[in-house]
């Protein structure tokens, strides 16, 4: 158990340093917009802007789904004699990347952005470390696999344990996602070396969405996980349904992937018809979300019956909202309904209309992110440490107050950025003032709550950086390493067949994905865009 303990604690304070490095870039960018302080010329607001959303957006929530569905696999699959070469070279990979990706932003070659658009060209050494974070997940997710597999080798008949097949459920949907990656590489990478005269700039653009909107799907499948089959045994609830849990996570692989079209609303190239198919499945990607919300709060309500209690009030005010991990999670279902109706709004032709480009898009990414996945990601941290190391959590007083100012903090952001979006205030760009003009003085009060926002958000980070590295250097080992995992409500109905066919499923969402996007890249591809030779303009 060590040996894979230790595994797994590589995966979780990696992506602890990166949000916290991350954090860092935040607040910075957030005071600079504000125009609380400058930046000085030799590190400025885009370089800035590159580096936190790399590090939040990709590189922590990554690398801790990934240490969570080990975790999850090995807990929950026997295995004797267990290999952890694959593992262990997946994570190498994956730091690799990020390194060299990291180090080509932060000196100035790489600002590109969060979505990394052509023409805005990088040092080839970012798109090859980008290229090695994917890959490593990819080595990942073929140890979740081959477990699997094991698995119904040795226990043929047996339904795969639902945490594990919501793990390999995820990664199904995650591999049929970063095809994206991989051809938007295969166009950029030359094209950064110089070997070709020019990008189509539209046709990378939409392989970047095909990737795009289903990584958060990733985050929050990620999320999904803690929240079904770990979360309950901190209020003695118990999974409401088994076949429920199981069918949100197909309808997650089927539809998180025909949808990315409708971040492209505004770009010229693409067939009305086509950005009307990605919206109708963009609505109905909210379903397997709405079934979560019925999931998880009857779950709570099952435990509050249990205990003699009743009724909406007394259900919420039983659960252990003194638990750090408890109230992580569920200060991050609370931020999901917030970013869940700016989904809504963004899917709307007409209604994104309005806010595309503005920085209404930058609140309702924080509110998704930084609500149901990074929140529960903390929280989750907080519960494995001391799993994993043995050691009782240091600072829970702290570990608690961080979770509240993490809710606070990006409350408070999130809603000033919305704001600030209905009334136009653009996004990405470092200067909101418009030489004074009155109507940037309407944007200036908002983007001053954004930053005192983003400031309660680096303290919050802070305290979460105390408890997991107190946790580990200052805490005798006296805690129990073993890990519980929610069991189905006794006397539920049995999950049918046709929901434990994981891989079956997976090619028809594959082929779902090949219908979505099959008419809009030939067009592209066939049309005579103008080959962008890429420019640098910072």
């Amino acid at each position: 158990m060590q040996r894979m303990n230790r595994l797994v604690l590589a995966h979780v304070y990696t992506a602890t340093v990166a949000v916290c490095l991350g954090a860092v870039f935040g607040v910075l960018q957030g005071l600079s917009r504000a125009g609380a302080i400058g930046v000085p010329v030799w590190f400025d607001y885009y370089r800035m802007l590159t580096a936190h959303g790399v590090l939040m957006a990709l590189v922590f929530t990554t690398f801790f789904i990934t240490g969570l569905s080990l975790f999850v696999t090995y807990r929950n699959i026997d295995r004797p004699g267990r290999k952890l070469a694959v593992g262990w070279f997946g994570w190498w990979l994956m730091l690799i990347g990020t390194v060299m990706a990291a180090v080509t932003i932060l000196s100035g070659n790489a600002t590109v952005l969060y979505t990394f658009y052509a023409p805005l060209k990088a040092s080839p050494s970012f798109y090859l470390g980008a290229t090695l974070l994917v890959l490593g997940t990819w080595v990942v997710a073929f140890e979740v696999f081959e477990n699997v597999f094991y698995f119904r080798r040795t226990t043929p008949g047996t339904p795969i344990p639902l945490p594990v097949f919501m793990a390999a459920c995820t990664f199904l949907m995650w591999i049929i996602a970063t095809l994206g990656v991989v051809a938007e590489m295969l166009l950029l990478i030359p094209w950064s070396f110089g070997w070709t005269p020019g990008v189509n700039v539209m046709l990378t653009r939409m392989f970047f969405w095909y990737f795009g909107h289903p990584l958060v799907y990733f985050w929050i499948m990620g999320a999904y996980i803690i929240w079904y089959t770990i979360l309950p045994t901190r209020y003695g609830g118990s999974i409401f349904s088994d076949g429920l849990s199981r069918l949100t996570f197909l309808m997650l692989l089927l539809l998180s992937t025909p949808v990315g079209i409708h971040h492209e609303f505004m770009e010229p190239g693409i067939n009305s018809k086509w950005k009307l198919l990605h919206m109708v499945m963009t609505y109905g990607v909210a379903i397997p979300s709405f079934l979560t919300a019925f999931a998880i709060f009857a779950s709570f309500e099952i435990a509050a019956i249990k205990k003699g209690r009743r009724g909406f009030v007394q259900t919420v005010a039983s659960l252990p909202w003194n638990d750090p991990f408890f109230s992580a999670c569920a200060y991050g279902m609370l931020l999901f309904i917030l970013g869940g109706f700016g989904g809504m709004v963004n899917a709307s032709y007409s209604m994104d209309a309005l806010v595309h480009n503005t920085i209404w898009i930058v609140g309702h990414f924080h509110a998704t992110v930084g609500g149901p996945a990074a929140l529960t990601f903390i929280g989750a941290t907080y519960w494995l440490i001391p799993r994993l190391t043995g050691r009782e959590l240091w600072g829970k007083g702290v570990a608690l107050w961080q979770t509240r100012l993490w809710f606070l903090g990006m409350l408070v952001m999130s809603l000033s950025m919305h704001y600030a979006g209905l009334l136009g205030a653009p996004r990405r760009t470092s200067e909101v003032a418009y030489a004074s003009a009155a109507v940037a003085q309407s944007w200036e009060p908002s983007m001053i709550l954004a930053a005192a926002g983003g400031v309660i958000l680096f303290i919050s980070i802070c305290c979460f950086a105390a408890v997991a590295v107190g946790t580990l250097f200052k805490n005798e080992k006296t805690h129990d390493q073993l890990a519980d995992f929610a069991q189905p409500e006794p006397g539920s109905d049995a999950t049918p067949a046709a929901l434990q066919h994981l891989f079956r499923w997976s090619v028809v969402a594959l082929a779902l994905a090949v219908l979505a996007y099959s008419g809009p890249f030939i067009e592209l591809f066939h049309s005579n865009a103008y080959l962008a030779p890429g420019m640098r303009t910072w």
